[in-house]
């Protein structure tokens, strides 16, 4: 194998923006901005949304009643067209 050619994985610690949760964690991507966790520093990556705060793995997804607004639709337009 050619040397250099594999990005180094180094620790780096993912903060959740909308539930302030951090994930340490390795990866290849780094930052200027920095953290401290555990007494240690670490390069901070800011991120929206991650599993902390997602509704689909909070369990605060909302749930559309699709069966009912596709009944009301074709009563509706049942005659349309005919």
């Amino acid at each position: 194998m050619k040397t250099e050619t594999h990005p180094k994985y180094e620790a780096v610690v993912f903060r959740d923006l909308a539930s302030g949760e951090t994930f340490l964690t390795r990866s290849t991507v780094s930052s200027e901005k920095t953290i401290e966790v555990d007494g240690e520093t670490y390069p901070v990556i800011d991120v929206e949304i991650s599993s902390a705060s997602h509704p689909f793995y909070t369990g605060k997804q909302r749930i559309l009643d699709s069966a009912g607004r596709v009944e009301k639709f074709n009563s509706r337009y049942k005659a349309f067209g005919k």
